[in-house]
């Protein structure tokens, strides 16, 4: 959460040559403009086919070989437009379910150079896919089942569709049957004996949600999230009918069956194995801790392979289900959920606990040059100097050297009493929102030896600052905005405060008026020229959620999460105007701008880079009416 801080004075209209226009000039309908992405992201999903290992990473299908277990090596990999949500492999081609795009057909006969070379875009949101014979069987959110030919994979066509109840997320074909896992409607039973025309022929609708199916024999194995492992008898596909179940204890998200072990990625709580060999009375006999959360899961060649979000691919021996053991990993790049940016550098926070360096000189093609391990999982950066300082939630304020500016060096560290989220830099000191510790004012003189020198305990929970003339701006969550004279940096005080009807979570300056994003509730623009009475004057409150936000000239950029990014006109900050938005693949979770670019933080999605949207693009953009 870098944020410009501009003091200019708007012009009013008077006496001002404008150029009005009554409706978005084309111009601004391709702004902000999509330069470079550097995609890669936490492992969400896995299929095996022989010893290769095919794991969605962001928006990249990466291809792994799993020749030598303990010391899984990458091969090759291919970006796709969305976040890769399944994956099936057969032959010389894995089929990926890629969200908002579709399915996408990727030829792996070269392992180390794997191409796309077939694309039918669903109509819904491809979660699953499973392949039997010349058909692909795609689980495609509320559009429910597609079957798609994929006799010609170069040209795939979708034959027929079944458009079940609930949010299709996970599928698996056995003979003449596809098993579906549709979220809050349970396990569809679907005939394809004629695949142009899908038949629905049976259904349990089960406790939870389910989101991952598997079939062995007679029965299907549910993933039902909160209401764990569910085990149906499909002996008679019209009328399934429970067995047995077994709560896992977080969330199961997946299921594989081996022999007479179901293996469930139940996120937060692992992999936990479940002896099935009586089906109405399951027992759990092992679990693994694989990491962080176990997202899903495979069986093949007598060994488990689980995407494990933080922890990558993780390779497991369960044939002693009761000690399963790791036998190696390949680690996938993490959520983006932080950016700052100077000289053509993006350093990008990343969880689990990483600071990552990637070179944005040649936009179109980002690259990462240069990584270090931090204390915790960076939430907000600020540079200064030859310096980066990092907001990491447990682990206070760290500070890094960055006089190579490619290999950042950890060199001082300070533990502060909250949850360190957001940081500002003016001078020798730094401002920490440290969450429900409020403002942290930390003498950086010395940066090997960061030191508290005051402190306001705000009454919500800090989550980003900024500071210009002698005040902080404190984004305090269900507390709105607080306003704290550190003058003297030794003794803040608040003077004061505006509580905004949403959650505060970033703040920027221009002129006279801060601008918050205000989560749920949109951008508030907030007239702060006597910082003791601070007012409400404007806001944009769109259907959007504002969660960072960055000012340049007259434009604001806004971080929406699922909403991309969001360009607004604030040449006039009392009524903000829409200029343009980007929907990025991921979740915008943080915005920094530099030199001309809009650069994105993109959660599972890595990191997008933007073409910002400039003046004379769009001229003015205040209504006809209004003058």
């Amino acid at each position: 959460m870098t944020h410009t801080i501009r003091r200019v004075i708007v012009p009013s209209l008077l006496g001002c040559a404008l150029i009005v226009v009554a409706a978005l000039p084309t111009a601004a309908q391709d702004c902000p403009e999509l330069l470079g992405r550097w995609p890669y992201g936490p492992a969400r999903t896995v299929a095996v086919s022989g010893s290769i290992a095919y794991v969605g990473s962001g928006t990249v299908l990466l291809v792994v070989d799993l020749s030598t277990p303990g010391s899984p090596q990458l091969l090759g990999d291919v970006i796709l437009p969305d976040v890769v949500r399944g994956v099936f492999a057969l032959g010389n081609h894995a089929y990926v379910a890629d969200g908002a795009s579709g399915l996408r057909v990727i030829d792996v006969s070269m392992p180390s150079a794997p191409v796309e070379v077939g694309i039918l875009d669903t109509p819904g949101a491809a979660y699953g896919v499973a392949v039997a014979g010349s058909y692909a069987y795609v689980a495609d959110g509320s559009s429910g089942l597609r079957v798609i030919s994929i006799a010609n994979p170069s040209s795939p066509a979708e034959v027929g569709f079944l458009d079940t109840p609930g949010s299709a997320q996970r599928v698996a074909v056995v003979g003449n049957h596809a098993y579906v896992a549709d979220a809050s409607q349970g396990l569809r039973v679907v005939s394809i004996a004629n695949p142009s025309a899908p038949t629905e022929v049976g259904f349990l609708d089960t406790p939870g949600n389910a989101v991952g199916v598997a079939v062995s024999g007679s029965l299907a194995f549910i993933a039902d999230l909160g209401s764990g492992l569910r085990i149906i008898s499909v002996a008679d596909p019209a009328l399934p009918v429970e067995v047995g179940f077994f709560d896992t204890g977080c969330g199961a998200k997946d299921v594989a069956v081996d022999g007479s072990t179901a293996l469930v990625a139940d996120s937060f709580c692992d992999l936990r194995l479940i002896d099935i060999g009586d089906p109405a009375a399951p027992i759990e006999v092992g679990f693994l801790n694989t990491g962080t959360q176990a997202l899903a899961v495979v069986a093949a060649a007598g060994l488990v392979y689980v995407a494990d979000d933080y922890a990558g691919l993780v390779v497991a021996d369960a044939s002693t289900p009761s000690t399963p053991t790791v036998v190696g990993s390949y680690l996938t790049a993490g959520y983006s959920i932080e950016v700052a940016s100077a000289a053509g550098l993006a350093y990008v926070g990343v969880a689990p606990s990483t600071l990552r360096v990637i070179d944005v000189s040649a936009p179109a093609a980002p690259v990462e040059v240069g990584t270090v391990a931090t204390r915790d999982n960076p939430q907000d950066l600020a540079l200064s100097g030859s310096y980066a300082f990092a907001a990491e939630i447990s682990a206070g304020l760290e500070i890094f050297d960055l006089k190579t500016p490619t290999a950042p060096v950890p060199i001082g560290w300070l533990d502060t009493p909250g949850q360190a989220r957001g940081v500002a830099v003016v001078g020798d000191y730094a401002y920490v929102a440290d969450g429900d510790s409020g403002l942290r004012v930390v003498d950086v003189s010395a940066p090997g030896a960061p030191a508290e020198v005051g402190f306001v305990d705000t009454p919500g929970v800090a989550y980003a600052v900024i500071v210009d003339g002698g005040y902080a701006y404190v984004a305090d969550a269900d507390a709105g905005l607080r306003i704290i004279d550190v003058g003297d940096p030794t003794a803040p005080n608040e003077v004061g405060f505006l509580d905004t009807p949403g959650s505060a979570n970033g703040v920027a300056l221009i002129g006279d008026h801060a601008l918050v994003a205000d989560s749920y509730k949109g951008v508030r623009v907030i007239d702060v020229s006597v910082p003791s009475a601070p007012q409400e004057v404007g806001l944009y409150d769109e259907p959007f959620s504002a969660f960072d936000i960055a000012v340049a000239g007259d434009l604001a950029y806004v971080a929406g999460r699922a909403g991309g990014v969001l360009v607004l006109d604030i040449s006039m900050p009392a009524t903000p105007v829409f200029v343009g938005s980007y929907y990025t693949p991921g979740q915008a979770y943080n915005l920094t701008l530099d030199n001309g670019l809009v650069i994105v933080a993109d959660h599972d999605a890595g990191l997008v880079v933007l073409g910002d949207c400039e003046t004379s693009a769009f001229e003015s953009f205040i209504p006809a009416d209004e003058v």
